[in-house]
């Protein structure tokens, strides 16, 4: 009989350790030395309120160049061409606050709250800093969940709107909790949320003008004209592309300065780089003294008596929101009720080694609006050392061999089955154009290869047999995980939130064990399979003790695909996600497909 895959022993037995590091000796003199220029003054940190500045001129003068070529070509005059992209502009500025609004009453479990609501602490460092800012104190709104997180949105520095959770405010330190909401007081001080609406404008603009040209060029029978049309998409279409990345490192710059301002008003960068580090990596505090002299065994069997969904925890959106997961959680093992434990540096560096060495992690970044959280971390250490104080961290490993190989692996893996229907295409028109005749069944034969290309892609993502017991923090050390290459795993904790903190319809989950959170992507082949499980049934696991079978990714935020969602005290049945299954079906339903029409369409020619 074929062994079960989901069976496992009792109790789930943890990962070996990870070997010790090896230390670049060079890199850490070289971080040392620039942290000694920052203290004395030698070294400056960026000037990031020029780049931003250089970066909007950049923008505006690429538009500029179409919409002067649009009106000298008379398609457009010179007032028109202004009032769209300002109509454009007002637009969303005003309409945008207001509608975030409406969507936060009516899909989230979120109230607003008086000031003198918050926590004391909080409250007094606000008014501190809204009134050496010159600005109004927020609105406050409280999601209703007990996965951390926060943002803000508005008009001006005077009308934001800060959204924190209640797992923020109970969970996280109060230095971090400042120092988190000090970060988005930034992007409303600095009118990030009007920068970045002026931002967006060129691309939404130049996009449009690419649609207008196509049309134009389609019109009229003026040859001269049609070319100077197609000229003016073609280069619209080129600045579009090139302006949306300009965007996005515009969007990075403008979360370095909300981590700058953060770290000046609190006087204490290292406060935002811990948070950072237990919202991005998902990394738990260092254990306690209390725990500090038990063996291994011992302390596995004191954590495992500890109350379920203890620690402290967070998860902001300032990160990307348009990763593939919303948001990554993070836990803090608190060691004491004061909540002031802090992160072993040695399991920072490790979970930093994806961000520095991996090149999908440079991909990933390059289209992203955040920047890499281990680059914000050096930033956040380069702040502290100019402020006078020790720097949070200081990366000093040394790269154990290249990792480009294994990215242009995967890149060749995920191109299969692009390279298989090219294949078959090329080959039918090859032989159509060197007077061969016209063999109508390679067009099935290229939609097999494409199939065969899918599978073997599919192997990879979804590797099938025994899956490995682990824990998040080592999952976070495993530098060679990317969209293709992943863990299989069996993570054991609690529920302790939905995905996406609050929101009602929600399917995905954040599950806590002893050394971290992890968000679970729970992912079925409908979507509206995945909508009413969000809405009716997701709910009931919360604060539930589970094991979960699944594969590890980074994309680029960790997090883990489902599988197989158990409930260890039985009170809820197991549940299965299919996706994969339906994928490994669909895959070979187009290589049958693609023979079954080769055959056919031989035997008809014939």
């Amino acid at each position: 009989m074929a062994s079960d895959p989901f069976a496992n022993p009792e109790p789930t037995p943890l990962p070996p350790p990870e070997p010790a590091p090896v230390v670049d000796e060079q890199a850490k003199a070289r971080a040392l030395e620039r942290h000694q220029a920052l203290a004395i003054g030698a070294l400056a940190l960026p000037n990031l309120f020029l780049r931003s500045a250089l970066t909007l001129t950049l923008l505006y003068g690429m538009l500029g160049v179409i919409l002067i070529a649009i009106v000298q070509l008379q398609y457009l005059t010179a007032t028109v061409a202004v009032a769209i992209g300002v109509t454009i502009v007002l637009l969303q500025f005003i309409l945008g606050p207001w509608i975030m609004d409406i969507c936060l009453s009516w899909m989230y479990t979120m109230r607003w709250v008086r000031p003198e609501e918050l926590p004391e602490h909080l409250q007094t460092f606000v008014q501190r800093v809204c009134g050496e800012k010159k600005m109004r104190f927020p609105w406050f709104g409280v999601i209703d969940d007990g996965a951390p997180q926060a943002f803000t949105y508005g008009h001006h520095p005077s009308n934001a709107r800060v959204v924190i959770s209640r797992g923020l405010m109970k969970l996280l330190t109060p230095a971090e909790l400042e120092a988190v909401v000090a970060h988005e007081l930034g992007h409303a001080c600095h009118w990030d949320m009007a920068l970045m609406t002026i931002a967006n404008l060129v691309p939404l603009l130049l996009f449009w003008i690419y649609d207008a040209a196509i049309r134009w060029s389609n019109g009229g029978d003026d040859a001269k004209g049609k070319g100077a049309s197609w000229a003016v998409a073609l280069g619209a279409y080129v600045l579009y592309i090139i302006s949306e990345y300009i965007v996005l490192w515009f969007s990075r710059t403008r979360e370095y300065h909300a981590d700058r301002f953060a770290g000046q008003v609190t006087n204490n960068p290292n406060a935002l780089a811990s948070a950072l580090v237990k919202i991005a990596f998902g990394l738990a505090a260092q254990d306690s003294k209390e725990m500090a002299g038990l063996s291994d065994k011992e302390r596995a069997a004191k954590k495992a008596k500890a109350p379920a969904g203890a620690g402290a925890m967070g998860a902001l959106n300032i990160f990307d929101r348009g990763s593939a997961v919303n948001m990554v959680m993070a836990s803090a093992d608190q060691g004491g009720s004061n909540g002031n434990a802090e992160v072993d540096r040695e399991r920072v560096k490790g979970a930093m080694q994806w961000d520095l060495w991996s090149p999908w992690a440079t991909y990933y970044e390059l289209h992203s609006t955040h920047p890499l959280t281990a680059k914000r971390l050096m930033r956040l250490s380069d702040q502290a050392s100019a402020q006078g104080q020790d720097p949070y961290v200081v990366f000093d490993r040394a790269k154990p061999k290249s990792y480009w190989p294994m990215f242009f692996a995967d890149i060749f893996t995920l191109s299969l089955p692009w390279l298989g229907l090219l294949g078959g295409l090329a080959a039918f028109f090859g032989l159509m154009l060197s007077n061969q005749g016209i063999h109508w069944w390679l067009l099935g034969v290229s939609l097999s290869l494409m199939g065969l290309g899918s599978l073997a892609v599919y192997m990879r993502q979804y590797p099938r047999g025994i899956f490995e017991n682990v824990t998040v923090a080592n999952l976070m050390h495993r530098v060679e995980v990317s969209p293709v290459r992943t863990v299989k795993s069996v993570l054991t904790g609690t529920i302790i939130g939905k995905g996406v903190p609050g929101l009602i319809y929600s399917e995905d989950f954040v599950i806590q064990d002893s050394t971290g959170i992890l968000f679970l992507d729970y992912k079925q082949p409908l979507w509206l399979w995945d909508f009413f499980f969000g809405l009716l049934r997701a709910g009931r696991y919360q604060g539930k003790e589970v094991r979960v079978h699944g594969w590890f990714r980074r994309a680029p935020a960790p997090y883990l695909e489902v599988d197989r969602l158990e409930v260890l005290d039985g009170s809820e049945k197991p549940r299965n996600c299919y996706t994969s299954w339906a994928g490994l079906i669909g895959n070979w339903v187009l290589v049958v497909f693609g023979v079954a029409l080769a055959v056919g369409l031989a035997v008809a020619v014939r």
